[in-house]
């Protein structure tokens, strides 16, 4: 459930200036000396004071696919990963979000993309055939060496976090328990692909495997979400990766059977659902469960490929008393070619995320595969998905070229300053978000200037007697997450930026 939150106990205003004559109605006055430099504009921002904000859980990525292949590599190359996203110099996350893969049959042709080949938890006996040989009761039918890489992750998170949030979730029902006999989908994408009736031996499978793995990693798996994007024409047996059509009245189903499973087996962990792919999907799934099914709900995970309806989506959660979740995005612009640098990205990226953060108001936002795979090979231009690319097709042993891109600057620029326990303080800017520490000393504001002029905040003489701009962090062309200097304690976004303000209390 979300945690009570207090009130705002201060005032910050915003001056605005120096916008375009058409655009003001009632234009400000403002004396020489507070004008902004005719390569500047100057915008308002003000805090809401007036209604609790999300205390906020932190952030993360899923580790499939890219942890099953990197969690192989040499210590070296792994441990600088883990670094890069969990530890103190890094993006300091906290959040890891653990794929239980379902497993094609032995024998299939390879056809999934580079690490989407997510070994499952089962083991086939010699000479069993047909789909109907999986007993779970039998240990000679499970495989606990499976996953080697993805689970090297668990214990480096647990090593670097103090006080991590797992989840865990699934993309696919093993093989055998699909209709098509592919991990992939049903021969069509929006027929269902779970065999009917097999509702409790899935939810039997995923809990299982979330009770040993607990057990074996000294981890807590707070969630367990039994379904991803479900109702979506996505999945099909052809497909390059894991997938599964869940219809809404299925959704239920397995929703049902998966907190029945949790309690048969004693666990703390809850379902957290549906994980919808976009807003307006989730809303539609939401609509399909019946009451009963809604209140096994422990948490709500929403997925923002999409903007429609997120705040339907906000709504839903707060009327609900259900925790919500940003749980899956990640972004490239199309016809982009793969650049390290490239800012453009780095700046959509950004200005998705504040969106996000500002119509959800969630209480984590979850990235989805942190490295991804060299995509500019073979006369192709690439794309800029990831935070960090990387040869994921090179063999296991060996040096590894770890690129860091302007996105995971700019990814730092949020994870470093808004921490776990801050609460979001809802701005009227659209291209800000506000966090305030649990001590209301800290205020954080995040801005993305995706212009080609400076803007200038600033703050109401009310604000400034309570608050001094204590330093300002940057990405841009020039500058990596760096902190620079303010002069006259100044708060400005430099062009084509992504600026992080921290304020302290007077």
């Amino acid at each position: 459930m979300m945690k009570p939150n207090l009130p705002v106990r201060f005032g910050l205003r915003v001056a605005a200036w120096a916008l375009p004559a058409m655009l003001m109605a009632h234009p400000v006055a403002a004396n020489a000396q507070q004008r902004p430099a005719p390569d500047s504009v100057a915008i308002t921002i003000r805090p809401a004071t007036d209604r609790p904000g999300t205390v906020f859980e932190g952030w993360g990525t899923a580790l499939a696919w890219f942890a099953t292949i990197t969690g192989g590599y040499p210590s070296e190359t792994r441990d600088r990963l883990a670094d890069l996203f969990y530890g103190a110099d890094g993006l300091q996350w906290t959040i890891a979000r653990y794929n239980i893969g379902g497993g094609n049959a032995a024998g299939t042709p390879p056809y999934l993309r580079v690490g989407g080949a997510v070994p499952g938890f089962w083991r086939q006996p010699a000479g069993a055939t047909g789909r109907d040989w999986w007993k779970a009761d039998d240990p000679a039918m499970w495989d606990w060496s499976a996953d080697a890489g993805q689970r090297w992750w668990l214990d480096a998170i647990r090593a670097r976090v103090r006080q991590p949030i797992f989840e865990a979730f699934s993309n696919s029902p093993p093989w055998f328990m699909t209709v098509s006999g592919r991990v992939s989908g049903a021969q069509k994408a929006t027929d269902d692909n779970l065999r009917p009736g097999s509702e409790a031996a899935f939810a039997t499978y995923l809990t299982r495997v979330v009770d040993e793995l607990q057990q074996r990693h000294r981890i807590t798996f707070r969630t367990l979400s039994p379904v991803n994007e479900p109702n979506t024409d996505y999945w099909y047996a052809a497909n390059k990766q894991e997938g599964s059509h869940w219809s809404p009245a299925r959704q239920a189903m397995m929703i049902d059977a998966t907190d029945a499973a949790l309690k048969t087996r004693r666990l703390t962990t809850v379902v957290a659902a549906p994980d919808e792919t976009n807003s307006h999907l989730f809303v539609a799934d939401w609509a399909g469960y019946p009451a009963a099914t809604r209140a096994r709900i422990g948490q709500l995970n929403v997925h923002s490929y999409g903007a429609v309806h997120q705040t339907a989506v906000r709504d839903i959660a707060r009327a609900a008393g259900i925790r919500l979740w940003m749980s899956e995005h990640d972004m490239a612009l199309e016809k982009t070619p793969e650049s390290f640098g490239d800012m453009a990205t780095a700046l959509a990226f950004a200005e998705h995320l504040v969106g996000d953060i500002r119509r959800l108001e969630p209480a984590a936002w979850v990235f989805w595969q942190a490295v991804e795979d060299l995509s500019a090979r073979d006369g192709a231009t690439g794309s800029n998905w990831g935070l960090i690319k990387m040869d994921l097709r090179a063999p296991a042993t060996g040096a590894h070229r770890i690129n860091v891109t302007a996105k995971y600057w700019a990814m730092a620029n949020f994870s470093r300053y808004v921490k776990p326990g801050y609460r979001l303080v809802p701005v009227d800017d659209s291209d800000t978000i506000g966090a305030l520490s649990p001590d209301g000393g800290t205020l954080v504001l995040v801005h993305v200037n995706g212009g080609t002029l400076s803007r200038r905040i600033a703050l109401s003489p009310a604000g400034r007697s309570r608050f001094r701009l204590a330093q300002t962090v940057v990405t841009d062309a020039d500058h990596r997450a760096a902190v620079v200097d303010a002069p006259g304690g100044a708060v400005v976004a430099a062009p084509r930026s992504v600026s992080t303000f921290v304020f302290r209390r007077r």
